[in-house]
């Protein structure tokens, strides 16, 4: 083992390669469905060829590359081979089309790129799209144009480098003027080891602890999923990767490996919720000590019933990919709050109103973190001072109110993102493929309630020609939409309208619309 693997230093515990040493032969890594397991060792030494080959590659400290895969084990080490090598690391999500993962790719300005066959389809697009990649990978079978990962890997030194500073993620969030932005985080350079956010918070907040399990249900690529299983992977904790969501799977699993931390979103809770009493009462749950929960509002109800079935072992944090502020509530504190997202732990939650006036408390306004953390939007200058208010306010485009005694809670967003299931949608994305069908003469799209997704993305379109409405043409637009964007922005349904309620300026008043669709609810999210 390399010398750069700490003996004996609690401000540098935080990554595989001390655990390599420590636990070296307990399981880092397992693949729910497969079974696939990987150690510490195993993990510490694959993320070490890794940055090794990245290096060989010319990659330096700040250096880029990107990767797209669906969850599957090799994706974890990935990652840490990306950090361990002092990069900044782009996860994008495996269900984009050819446009959108070349737009993100070529717009990260990534030297190396890895996926694997699950993106075959669309990857001769990917490739002509994205002509400033250098290296180009394939995990788990041959592709044109891309060289073999796993030999590429094994080629390389397993011995890490005593200088190597650790890299940084940049995630993508969806865009307001229809394109994603990278959240380009300051990459500092510090030894690998040092204490990181995530690991900090499940030891404080959740009470983790070296030598649990943690269950990871969601795909990887998005940023919680992503950073609490890093930082878990960091605090020496097994993480159990589900290959897809499956409410009862999830319950055995739980069961079985003896899972101690796991996060959701409200979607599962709301599946798992909805099977049958005797299949929620065939597995043992006694072990969780911290189901945590964040990207989506989750229903009163919803989260009251799994209290109740879980036990107070239910957290919230309200936070976004850019880092600049937290909130956080455990179950007792939300029970005698019903519908908060928690008190301010990172920032302060400041409270203002259209023209930047901060607003009393129980007025609703915009939700701002007063924080020194500077966040800026990769190649937009526009977004990252959209984003702020004066030299410490920042926002996410949430609106909300604080009560009394500090706790906060959503009411609407102002940048009219939809969630649905957990994933971010901004709706200029989908408005500007629908606007432009020969058959549309105006667009709006709006989160309308589902029970199941919290939201659910409807188009409300008014037609050149109105006798054209019908079931045909919904199906048609929908179908239209699919075939340029990822299906989870696309519309569910359309509505149709004579006439959508503009401003004579242009000024579409989408809140009208929203709120015909959600009547009679408390909040409009």
């Amino acid at each position: 083992m390399s010398d750069a693997v700490p003996a004996a230093a609690p401000q540098l515990t935080e990554y595989p390669g001390y655990w390599a040493v420590e636990d070296a032969d307990r399981p880092a890594i397992v693949m729910a469905g497969s079974g696939e397991t990987m150690t510490f060792a195993e993990l510490h030494e694959q993320a070490c060829r890794i940055a090794n080959l990245f290096r060989s590659l010319g990659l330096g400290f700040g250096d880029h590359m990107a990767f797209c895969l669906e969850n599957r084990i090799e994706f974890l080490p990935l990652a840490w081979g990306a950090h361990y090598a002092g990069l900044r690391y782009t996860a994008v999500s495996s269900r984009l089309t050819a446009d959108e993962l070349a737009y993100i790719v070529d717009d990260c300005g990534a030297r190396v790129f890895i996926t694997s066959p699950y993106k075959e389809d669309v990857l001769a697009e990917v490739t002509a799209a994205t002509p400033n990649v250098e290296a180009r990978f394939s995990i788990g079978g041959e592709l044109p144009d891309h060289a073999p990962f796993e030999d590429a890997v094994a080629a390389q030194s397993s011995e890490a480098d005593p200088d190597w500073k650790s890299g940084t993620d940049m995630l993508y969030s969806s865009g307001t003027t229809g394109r994603p932005k990278g959240v380009k985080r300051t990459l500092v350079p510090e030894p690998l080891g040092t204490g990181g956010s995530i690991s900090a918070m499940a030891q404080f907040l959740f009470g983790s602890l070296p030598g649990g399990t943690y269950l990871s249900p969601a795909p990887l690529y998005h940023s919680a999923p992503l950073r609490f299983c890093m930082g878990y992977l960091g605090l020496g904790t097994t993480i159990i990767v589900m290959e897809k969501f499956d409410p009862e799977e999830s319950l055995a699993l739980i069961e079985r490996h003896g899972v101690t931390d796991s996060q959701w979103v409200p979607t599962m809770f709301v599946r798992m919720l909805k099977l049958d009493d005797e299949v929620r009462a065939r597995y043992d749950v006694s072990t969780l000590r911290a189901a945590i929960h964040a990207a989506a509002p989750c229903p009163v109800d919803v989260k009251r019933q799994m209290i109740d079935w879980w036990g107070p072992v239910v957290y919230e944090y309200y936070a976004g990919t850019e880092g600049t502020g937290l909130t956080f509530t455990n179950s007792e504190d939300w029970l005698a709050h019903p519908g908060t997202v928690g008190r301010a732990l990172m920032g302060e939650v400041v409270i203002v109103d259209d023209e930047g006036n901060e607003l009393p408390t129980g007025e609703e306004g915009g939700i701002y973190f007063r924080s020194d953390i500077k966040v800026e939007y990769h190649n937009d200058p526009e977004k990252t001072a959209a984003a702020r208010l004066g030299d410490d306010l920042s926002t996410l485009g949430d609106v909300g109110r604080l009560d009394e005694d500090g706790f906060l809670y959503l009411t609407d967003r102002k940048a009219y993102m939809i969630i649905s299931g957990g994933v971010n949608i901004y709706p200029q994305e989908t408005e500007n493929i629908l606007t432009m069908h020969p058959a549309v003469f105006d667009v709006a799209v709006i989160g309308v309630p589902n029970d199941d997704f919290g939201e659910e993305v409807k188009a409300v379109v008014q037609l050149v020609e109105p006798s054209a409405a019908g079931a045909d043409l919904e199906r048609e637009l929908i179908a239209y939409c699919r075939s340029q964007l990822a299906d989870v922005k696309c519309p569910r349904t359309v509505d149709f309208r004579d006439e959508l309620p503009r401003h004579p300026t242009g000024k579409l008043y989408k809140r009208l619309l929203k709120d015909e669709y959600w009547s009679g609810r408390d909040v409009r999210i």
